[in-house]
């Protein structure tokens, strides 16, 4: 199956609530449609599957202890297949299930027992960060704005023989693979490419790529600089482009030009 690429909106966004609870998921379609979100409910991951498959899905809430599936598959097939941003609803000590769960690809989580408000903050975090750049140039907090090295006739960068196309979010390894990324990982090398060479700690990296706008998780940054040493280092474990500064935070090494 090809990748589904979408452009979802904060104001008009379609939401997936997959949990095998009903009173959750009539708590949380209320809740949400009531603020505007169009809101559809599986209560197993074949259901869910089902859903997805019609298409027009914007935005999955997955909660991984599901009855008929293991969750943490069902996020690995996801982003397999797709894009669409994933935010795992775990139990309150699963903090493996979360480790792994974005180590895979989710965008965020949220811990049982939550509000729907907390939800609701993280959906909208979520959601602006998929944005495509087209779609939020006159907001500050576009990549453009945020970073500081975008200009109206930049569209790629290359550093250490990769290329980054900062418009389509193509990144393409030196022997001219595509390599894909998640909405977090190009986030951050976004924001890595923006200032090379010099030091970013966890707060100004979280800041420069919103991986979350409404509350500081030191952990999901090192997450998100894990996974992509395993895909920009020829050895993850003795990494040469994005090094660790203990105590301050990470510094990206490789030279960056526009192209």
């Amino acid at each position: 199956m090809a990748d589904i690429k979408i452009q979802p909106s904060v104001d008009d966004a379609h939401i997936l609530v997959v949990d095998d609870d009903p009173g959750v998921r009539e708590m949380l379609e209320e809740y949400l449609q009531d603020r505007g979100y169009r809101v559809t409910a599986a209560e197993n991951g074949q259901s869910m599957l089902n859903s997805f498959e019609e298409g027009g899905i914007d935005l999955i809430v997955l909660d991984l202890n599901l009855p008929d599936n293991d969750g943490l598959g069902l996020a690995r097939s996801l982003r397999e297949r797709s894009y669409i941003p994933i935010i795992m609803v775990t139990g309150q000590g699963d903090e493996i299930d979360r480790i792994i769960g974005l180590e895979m690809g989710a965008d965020d989580y949220v811990a049982k027992p939550f509000s729907p408000r907390e939800l609701l903050a993280r959906i909208k975090a979520v959601l602006r960060r998929v944005r495509l750049p087209s779609e939020t140039a006159t907001e500050e907090t576009a990549l453009g704005q945020s970073n500081g090295f975008r200009d109206d006739s930049l569209t790629r960068v290359t550093f250490a023989n990769w290329i980054l196309n900062l418009d389509s979010r193509q990144l393409l390894s030196p022997d001219q693979r595509e390599v894909s990324l998640t909405n977090g990982e190009f986030s951050l090398l976004a924001a890595f490419v923006s200032r090379p060479g010099r030091v970013l700690s966890r707060l100004q990296l979280l800041e420069m790529s919103r991986i979350h706008d409404d509350e500081v998780y030191d952990r999901s940054i090192d997450v998100q600089i894990l996974r992509l040493r395993r895909k920009l280092e020829d050895n993850p474990k003795d990494p040469q482009i994005i090094k660790t500064e203990r105590g301050a935070g990470y510094i990206f090494m490789a030279p960056v030009e526009k192209l």
